[in-house]
């Protein structure tokens, strides 16, 4: 997709981040086509994302950097500096938006939200993506998405039941979430800014999406004080059977959400019989007698391997492999919807491979490219500034 085409063009976006939550929710902006500005602090060499192994491409990149920061344009400020601060307040002229993941108590410190900014610039958004938000006893306490999944009880409810709390197996979901979050947040009080002239704080935190990742879990438990348990074999906690099952090569997830899927199982694995089994007659049935029924289900998907059972049940039940991270990335699919992009890179001479964003528009995946090196657009982007000519822009 061209740059033009992009529905964000025009946007334009200051962001002081590092690391996870806060880069990823602006590179979906800045693919979407918002110009996004990364503000960075050279003294500590950027982002620390920039340093972080195994992967590093050069002395002040890495492949961990850029999954968070592609189609980015990067300058150095010091923000804590009279010069700094009053070059930042010339760029907020012409942005629409400031971001920053920064301790809860840092932004107010360092001028970086509505109250501070709102005299000279009154329709700039400022987001801010905090560990714990910024209006309580935690505003100073940094924090990550481990932690996070930790306290709102997202490990409790992962892995087997006999074995420990786990985190999910996606590095940084927590991460990712709250940049979504954060992303939509930011975007409808752009709306609104664009509309009335008013400008505003928006505010999200890794605790608050992780917790409000429990989904129903959390309302059940709200009115009903009902406590989910950690289910055998990933199962739904509700409606059975929606779990793994081994087969006779690997593993296989089936999801019989509906009767009809129930129904269309047992037939094609010539189990009839469980049709009229007082244990399995409905869901609630089936969910209370979950142990017997994988006994069952188990001995008959064991006796095949897992591409059998996919050729006999695709199209007819949702269903689909358990494989390793390795087979997923080879996954024919991936190339059939162009999931995987190829980008340039001074670095990495063969190209770097990289997800591609999975939004589309009118049918086309997004433009892509690496973020640029640290400073590198100084020049470019404060070329109208004394600042730059007396060293002050670091």
């Amino acid at each position: 997709m061209t740059p033009a085409a992009k529905p964000l063009q025009g946007l334009r976006i200051l962001s002081v981040e590092q690391f996870g939550a806060g880069p990823y929710g602006t590179m979906f902006l800045a693919d979407l086509g918002a110009e996004v500005i990364k503000i960075e602090n050279a003294a500590i060499g950027g982002d620390p994302a920039r340093h972080t192994g195994p992967h590093l491409l050069g002395d002040c990149d890495s492949q961990y950097f850029q999954t968070w920061n592609m189609n980015k344009r990067s300058i150095t400020l010091d923000l804590k500096s009279d010069a700094g601060k009053a070059q930042l307040n010339d760029l907020l002229a012409g942005a629409d938006a400031l971001v920053n993941n920064l301790r809860g108590d840092l932004p107010a410190k360092l001028g970086l939200d509505y109250k501070s900014l709102s005299a000279d610039h009154p329709a700039l958004v400022c987001l801010h993506i905090s560990a714990y938000g910024r209006d309580n006893d935690r505003a100073s306490w940094p924090g990550y998405d481990y932690l996070m999944q930790a306290e709102a009880g997202l490990m409790d409810l992962t892995g087997e039941p006999e074995g420990p709390p786990s985190r999910f197996g996606a590095p940084s979901l927590v991460d990712h979430m709250t940049g979504i979050t954060a992303s939509v947040g930011l975007l409808a009080a752009l709306h609104r800014a664009r509309e009335t002239g008013q400008g505003c704080d928006v505010d999200t935190s890794l605790f608050d999406v992780a917790l409000h990742q429990l989904g129903y879990s959390a309302i059940w438990y709200l009115n009903e004080q009902h406590q989910v348990a950690r289910q055998a074999r990933s199962a739904h906690l509700s409606v059975a059977p929606v779990q793994t099952f081994r087969t006779a090569d690997g593993w296989i997830f089936i999801m019989c959400m509906t009767e009809k899927f129930w129904l269309a199982l047992i037939r094609i694995l010539k189990l009839g019989d469980l049709k009229s089994d007082h244990r399995f007659t409905n869901a609630k049935l089936r969910k209370q007698h979950q142990h017997e029924l994988t006994q069952i289900l188990d001995e008959t998907f064991s006796q095949a391997a897992t591409s059998h059972w996919l050729d006999k049940l695709t199209g007819h039940l949702p269903v689909a492999p358990v494989l390793t991270l390795s087979e997923a990335m080879e996954n024919p699919l991936l190339a059939t919807n162009s999931m995987v992009n190829e980008v340039q890179h001074p670095h990495a001479p063969k190209g770097l491979k990289v997800l591609a964003n999975p939004i589309k528009i009118d049918g086309q995946r997004l433009e892509q490219k690496i973020c640029s090196a640290l400073g590198a657009d100084n020049e470019s982007v404060l070329a109208t500034s004394s600042l730059v000519e007396t060293g002050t822009a670091k």
